[in-house]
């Protein structure tokens, strides 16, 4: 039985149609979430640490997210934690969230009277994405796809992201095949273990894509908008309108524009040639797969 279109009462506010943007780490999501935390009517999160428990959670053990209810309830409980707009509520979110918001101080990013609409967009969320569709139905999902190479590049400069690559991370608890480290077995851990830093992050990008190419072919086009990266950046003003449209709302282009948006193809000042051969070499038999050129 599919729960129905409004679970959650939060602040006194009925939880409809939420909106989760999803992406590969390094992706765009931080940026897209600006432009919906800025529009009228969004309570946008990013990075709490209720939601980024349970997503880290169901990326090591995927088998997780194909307990029914009991996982839908757990990630339902962890959303309805971080919209709640409490004195001090932003003290936990990571500093774009804040900035974005506008909280120079400890008090809320929104205020209640003015939310209609519920967001998030913390890392790694596409992992939960099963989950998120089971828990909330009427849900709509945005998910931006960007250059692996630009991926990688980003990635090696992100201590927090490489953190994941330590040998010690690898618990007891990491189930194989696992889309959040892009290995398809537990046979190719040891592989995996004596792979290039670069060669972990297409994989990572790798398991990423795989999961959008399944959602994209899954939900119909009123539920979910596929955005390029490269396409964001290029022409900001049309993705917000194509997002305006797919929200029924006024989006903001504010955040889209200016000199902290990351640059399409800095992989080829930060990547040496041979880690961006083997990047290159995994998005291509991965685009391949896809059908893509």
């Amino acid at each position: 039985m599919r729960p129905p279109t409004h679970i959650l009462v939060v602040n006194g506010i009925k939880v409809r149609r939420p909106v989760f943007v999803l992406a590969a780490p390094h992706s765009g999501a931080d940026l897209l979430a600006r432009a919906l935390k800025r529009s009228p009517g969004f309570h946008v999160t990013m990075g709490r640490a209720a939601v980024a428990h349970v997503v880290h959670a169901f990326a090591r053990r995927p088998s997780i997210t194909r307990r029914g209810l009991g996982a839908t309830r757990v990630l339902r409980d962890a959303m309805a934690e971080s919209w709640q707009i409490l004195p001090g509520a932003c003290r936990e979110c990571p500093a774009p969230c804040r900035e974005a918001g506008g909280v120079t101080g400890t008090g809320p990013c929104a205020v209640p009277g003015t939310v209609a609409r519920f967001g998030d967009a913390s890392p790694d969320l596409l992992y939960s994405a099963q989950v998120l569709l089971q828990a909330f139905p009427d849900a709509r999902f945005v998910q931006l796809i960007r250059d692996g190479r630009d991926v990688a590049a980003d990635m090696l400069a992100d201590p927090a992201a490489l953190s994941w690559f330590r040998p010690a991370m690898l618990s007891d608890e990491t189930e194989f095949p696992n889309a959040f480290l892009g290995v398809n077995s537990a046979g190719n851990v040891d592989r995996w273990k004596t792979m290039s830093t670069a060669g972990k992050c297409a994989l990572r990008w790798r398991g990423a894509v795989r999961l959008s190419a399944e959602l994209h072919q899954e939900l119909p086009r009123e539920q979910l908008l596929t955005l390029r990266y490269e396409d964001m950046t290029a022409s900001p003003g049309e993705t917000v309108d194509a997002l305006s449209r797919f929200l029924e709302t006024h989006v903001s282009k504010v955040a889209l524009y200016g000199r902290s948006v990351p640059k399409v193809g800095i992989w080829r000042t930060r990547l040496r040639p041979e880690d961006a051969a083997l990047v290159e070499k995994v998005a291509r038999e991965e685009l391949a797969r896809l059908g893509y050129r």
